[in-house]
């Protein structure tokens, strides 16, 4: 079990409240242990959920928690790396939204392009990505410690860090997508939302 997913779930949950639809299907990258989809199937039990990890492990431990939860609502999880092209491929159901928390300062910069390229294949005009964590807006750090995390992300793999806001803009309109909203959070986080604006399928 992650902490920092049952700190933030609430927050997080109040969010999407009011920015989901009120039916269709919601697909989660990075989901870990599942905190998260579980928590946020069970209070909006009229959109269908479905959870995914690059890791296999973790795959396998969610799999696990969906069929024993046996909830008409929560969808068998997929494996995706969304560095990998293609990814989109592999979900086979019509989408809503994706949501990422606490994922893309964890990971390469080309996770967050792969998330963001790969979403605009799966979501009609309306449809939602949403981010949640921190951010680096207009250059500056919200926080010093904001800034102490940065740094620590970066000794301890070069490839990780705080985005700056305006780079992830940058991909998600060269995508199809335009800022819906950034909205303030605990613990200097952001949630950012993006908005599928054409059809760009191919």
């Amino acid at each position: 079990m992650f902490a920092a997913a049952d700190r933030n779930k609430d927050v997080i949950l109040g969010v999407l409240r009011d920015v989901l639809p009120s039916t269709g299907t919601v697909l989660e990258i990075a989901s870990g242990s599942g905190q998260h989809v579980f928590h946020f199937s069970a209070a909006l039990p009229d959109l269908d959920w479905c959870a995914s990890e690059y890791d296999s492990d973790l795959v396998g431990h969610l799999q696990q928690r969906v069929t024993a939860a046996a909830k008409p609502n929560l969808l068998v999880p997929y494996h995706l790396d969304v560095r990998e092209a293609g990814w989109s491929e592999k979900v086979a159901v019509k989408l809503a939204a994706v949501t990422s928390s606490n994922m893309i300062h964890i990971a390469p910069w080309s996770a967050c392009v792969g998330l963001i390229e790969g979403a605009s294949r799966l979501l009609d005009e309306g449809g939602l990505v949403y981010f949640y964590g921190p951010f680096i807006v207009d250059g500056q750090f919200s926080s010093d410690g904001n800034k102490s995390f940065d740094r620590s992300l970066r000794a301890e793999n070069p490839d990780w860090g705080l985005r700056r806001l305006e780079e992830v803009c940058d991909v998600a309109q060269n995508a199809g997508f335009v800022l819906d909203q950034t909205i303030d959070m605990p613990v200097n986080n952001l949630s950012v939302l993006f908005r599928r604006v054409a059809d760009n399928h191919s």
